[in-house]
């Protein structure tokens, strides 16, 4: 599948290294166990050294052989060829000539955003203004995939386990399996869709119609994410707040309860405060139920790097009372009243399952 798509498009045939069997074995050891940093139900993900000038590199190895699993490895191969941006993970090369699909990537030293936010065990400490980069930088990078990639993509699957971060923490958008190129006539077509509970926009689960809004509602999750340092879905949490918009989205739109969700750690000043409601605002309005409400990732990543600018230059911010009082119009119930609704849509119904990353699979109508 994947050869004759390189026959057909010289572009992609260019820009995709062809490694050899015996290539990605030496780089792995044969793959030895030592080596593997990430396991998934896509399969596994190893460590590797690619010779002659020992480039370190992240090779992911396909479970055997479902040929729903190859289309995604082949669809993360086309589409990451189609991408340049300093924000996703760049794709070196692909091998062939093995029984299941084999592809090499950069390797990002930091592990998953999700390891940061949620690893009790990691060690590490993220700022206010080191989440703000963060989000700032992965919004850039969907804004750069609805706006300026030729044909579209639609990402299909953000979250925090999807975004890695380097030594430096800057971020990249990963995980290119189940994304779309939008075609040219956005004539509809039947496709197999992907998606996480508790970062699926609710539109479309219930209308079966997949637009760059399905990202920006995605994208609203993982901001809550930030915010709260909760996870997307948890049976930790009352039964009405297992899903983490639902209950991100309440605390809002009641006001005396925001404090209190804000982790703990990203507060220390007054300001601090005004700038993390901002963005709970700007998350808001992301995860409206109504995907015509939202905002485009551009506009949400004009925003955030506005915010960001003024972490990094606060001499631009003269005139704190306009902020504090546009703060405060933000959080008049108004604003929000429609942005709740069934914005948990059918999770009591998945009560039982004792996984937060629940994948599923459903046929629906591409617009």
């Amino acid at each position: 599948m994947l050869r004759e798509e390189l026959s057909r498009d010289n572009e992609l045939a260019e820009t995709t290294r062809l490694f050899t069997e015996e290539d990605l074995k030496m780089a792995t050891s044969n793959y030895d166990e030592s080596g593997i940093i990430g396991r998934g139900g896509y399969g596994t993900v190893y460590k590797g050294v690619i010779s002659p000038n020992n480039i370190v590199v992240a090779i992911k190895k396909a479970k055997l052989s479902e040929q729903s699993q190859n289309s995604q490895f082949i669809n993360e191969v086309i589409i990451l060829s189609r991408t340049n941006h300093i924000n996703i993970v760049k794709l070196i090369g692909c091998c062939l000539k093995t029984e299941v699909p084999l592809l090499v990537y950069e390797f990002i030293t930091n592990g998953t955003l999700s390891d940061h936010i949620h690893g009790k065990d990691i060690g590490t400490y993220l700022s206010w203004e080191l989440c703000l980069q963060i989000a700032a930088e992965i919004a850039g990078a969907i804004a750069y995939l609805h706006s300026a990639a030729s044909p579209p993509i639609i990402h299909r699957d953000i979250k925090s386990t999807n975004i890695l971060l380097d030594e430096n923490f800057i971020a990249k958008v990963a995980d290119f399996g189940a994304s779309k190129l939008v075609p040219r006539d956005h004539a509809e077509i039947a496709t197999l869709v992907q998606g996480t509970f508790g970062y699926m926009d609710p539109e479309y689960f219930h209308s079966s119609e997949l637009t760059e809004k399905s990202d920006v509602y995605s994208f609203g999750v993982l901001l809550a994410e930030l915010i709260t340092g909760e996870p997307a879905i948890s049976f930790d949490r009352p039964e009405k707040d297992r899903s983490l918009a639902a209950y991100f989205i309440s605390s809002v739109r009641t006001g005396n309860g925001m404090p209190s969700i804000i982790q703990k750690n990203l507060v220390h000043e007054e300001k601090n405060i005004q700038q993390i409601k901002q963005v709970a605002m700007l998350a808001a309005r992301c995860l409206k139920v109504t995907g015509d409400k939202r905002p485009s990732m551009k506009e949400v990543a004009m925003e955030l790097e506005g915010l960001k600018t003024m972490v990094e230059h606060p001499w631009v911010d003269k005139d704190s009372t306009s902020d504090h009082n546009e703060t405060e119009y933000l959080l008049n119930e108004s604003v929000l009243s429609d942005a709740i609704g069934s914005t948990s849509f059918g999770y009591s119904s998945i009560i039982g399952f004792d996984n937060t990353s629940i994948e599923m699979t459903r046929k629906v109508q591409f617009r």
